[in-house]
């Protein structure tokens, strides 16, 4: 069984029917369809506004073109040191924008803060053209160590961002998880907040292959078209893109499947805690948990066929192992983790 990532998970039932019913007829293409205009409409209720929808088929496209469309001649983007976009796509978001450079910065437990962001925003003096200027920060809810920001952090940062003139970018590919956790209203952590765009991320949460970038200013619509477009993500039968994200709106079904997962987490983690073999490093607040592992219990893990991810981070903030052989490990539960697997961690780990 695995714990390595929650898109080792299918997809929800209802994503998969919403295909299968998407699948039968035809319909306008390139985005033209009654699908794709029922999932704009879902996004603005969900988001109690009006917002731009363009779908993508992954996260990384969702974050470059996202960045890409804050970007401006000597533009940096500011985030954390174990960003996404800063360790894990690639360098892509410098190919859709080769001007814009990262600048990534530490925070305990994956987390920027208002104060950090203000600090590294000062080595960048407004006029002085050989540093760059600050285009946009970089955030992540859920975070990479499986922390949630609420709103309140969330608009510290966006008024520091906002009086240099920069954008904030909100990193969503676990955003259900965050709100199950936070119970806020999805504006409250996005727009209302002072994120500006976003990667919304629905693959983690239940659908085949389905992300979005939502633009809370729809007026910047126009420009990302043409970017949506050059970088090859304009589907042409856009209607199962949509048929995912509207299965996933409709009746609140992303949420159930995102608490249900960040409930398993909890569980999961109790058992961890409970291991002297095991050292949790934070208490989940979605579905990600991180722990050392002692070796015989790594050994006894892999015997049994439970898949956890060995991760190797950049943070210098993070609790230091129990002993020099213990490796540092991640646990993600998703919406199809069920009491019997967490019974067969927990049998695994008494041993």
């Amino acid at each position: 069984m695995s714990f390595a990532s929650d898109n080792w998970a299918g997809a929800s039932d209802a994503v998969v029917a919403a295909l299968a019913a998407a699948a039968d007829g035809f319909a306008p293409a390139y985005g033209g369809d009654p699908l794709t205009h029922e999932a704009h409409a879902l996004a603005a209720a969900f988001f109690e506004r009006e917002v731009a929808l363009f779908f993508v088929s992954t996260g990384s496209a969702a974050n470059s073109l996202s960045l890409a469309a804050a970007s401006r001649p000597g533009g940096v983007v500011i985030c954390h040191v174990d960003a996404h976009i800063a360790r894990d796509e690639a360098g892509a978001p410098g190919l859709f924008a080769p001007h814009q450079t990262l600048d990534p910065i530490d925070g305990a437990a994956g987390r920027l803060t208002a104060d950090a962001v203000a600090a590294r925003l000062a080595e960048y003096p407004e006029g002085v053209v050989h540093h760059g200027r600050p285009t946009a920060i970089s955030l992540t809810n859920v975070n990479e160590f499986g922390q949630c920001y609420g709103g309140g952090e969330v608009a510290a940062i966006a008024d520091v961002a906002h009086a240099r003139g920069a954008m904030v970018h909100l990193d969503g590919a676990r955003f259900f998880n965050a709100l199950a956790h936070t119970g806020a209203a999805p504006a409250d952590l996005t727009w209302r907040a002072g994120v500006d765009i976003m990667s919304l991320g629905f693959t983690k949460v239940g659908a085949f292959c389905a992300e979005a970038v939502v633009l809370f200013d729809p007026a910047m619509a126009e420009d990302f078209a043409y970017r949506h477009k050059q970088a090859a993500m304009l589907f042409s039968k856009n209607r199962f893109a949509a048929a995912q994200a509207v299965a996933l709106l409709k009746d609140g079904h992303a949420l159930a499947l995102a608490a249900h997962a960040n409930a398993m987490a909890t569980r999961l983690a109790a058992l961890l805690e409970a291991s002297p073999e095991a050292a949790l490093l934070f208490a989940p607040e979605a579905n990600e948990m991180f722990a050392y592992l002692a070796p015989a219990l790594s050994a006894r893990l892999a015997a049994a066929g439970i898949v956890a991810h060995a991760i190797g981070v950049r943070s210098r903030l993070l609790p230091p192992a129990p002993g020099p052989d213990w490796t540092l490990q991640r646990f993600v539960t998703s919406f199809r983790t069920d009491a019997a697997q967490l019974d067969a961690l927990a049998a695994a780990l008494s041993e």
